[in-house]
């Protein structure tokens, strides 16, 4: 009894390989959603500027990036920046739409060696000309990649995407292109900006915040939600990998039994 008690063997914390081996063992979500939540806060414990939680925020961009083409994701969706986000100061904005040409100056070259494919999604017209410079010459280096598809959203709305696709399909009516009894959800999936892409397996927002803001809202119709109070700048790859292993405890029956 009394070696039961303090001497009994101790569990040795598994090393990430480990744990990716046996979360590569079990089903792994097809794509996971992020929204990257918290860097203003994260900023505002240390007493720096909010800007400094974005571009701390980055560098984790990267580093769940490669953990999860690792693991053998094909879709990795970020909320990098929403429709909404424009009220926010002008310096705050301006940083914001810089971080795509910064991050891709950096990090682009590994993205290519890693075999990542980099998409977008979201509204270009409001998107200054040189962040999309930086966003599309990534999508072209990296357009014969086959491996983690790599999707920032930016710019996106949920709500204005699907009101274009509603436009889009009564424009489409009009013209006879389709009638009213092809109308479905496979249909309407098609006319939204993820077309080319499952929905989401799984959704993770970090910071504490419980909501979706407009992010996917057709899409995240039978997604697997997982809230963490953990900051964007604090998300490491332990934080990931718990969040993949608590997806992989979940029994996704989509209505049935």
């Amino acid at each position: 009894m009394f070696y039961n008690k303090f001497f009994k063997k101790q569990t040795v914390p598994k090393t990430v390989a480990e744990r990716m081996d046996k979360i590569k063992s079990s089903v792994i979500p097809r794509h996971v959603a992020i929204i990257m939540d918290g860097n203003g806060r994260w900023a505002k414990k240390r007493s720096l500027p909010r800007v400094a939680g974005h571009h701390e925020g980055m560098k984790v961009v990267r580093n769940i990036t490669i953990l999860a083409n690792d693991l053998g994701i094909e879709t990795l969706t970020m909320f990098a920046f929403s429709t909404e986000n424009w009220k926010r100061p002008k310096s705050e904005v301006d940083f914001l739409m810089n971080l795509p040409e910064e991050f891709l100056k950096i990090y682009l070259p590994e993205l290519v060696e890693k075999n990542v494919k980099v998409q977008m999604i979201g509204d270009r017209t409001q998107i200054p000309k040189h962040t999309l410079r930086a966003v599309d010459k990534a999508i072209h280096d990296t357009k014969n990649n086959n491996g983690l598809i790599l999707n920032f959203a930016l710019n996106y709305g949920s709500r204005a995407e699907i009101i274009h696709a509603v436009k889009e399909i009564a424009h489409d009516l009009k013209d006879g292109k389709i009638l009213e009894e092809h109308i479905s959800e496979e249909l309407f999936s098609n006319y939204l900006m993820t077309k080319h892409l499952p929905d989401p397996d799984l959704l993770i927002r970090t910071s504490g915040e419980i909501r979706l803001s407009n992010f996917m809202l057709w899409q995240l119709a039978y997604t697997e939600f997982c809230f963490t109070d953990v900051l964007w700048p604090d998300f490491d790859e332990d934080e990931f990998l718990k969040a993949i292993e608590q997806y992989q405890k979940r029994s996704r029956r989509f209505g049935g039994i």
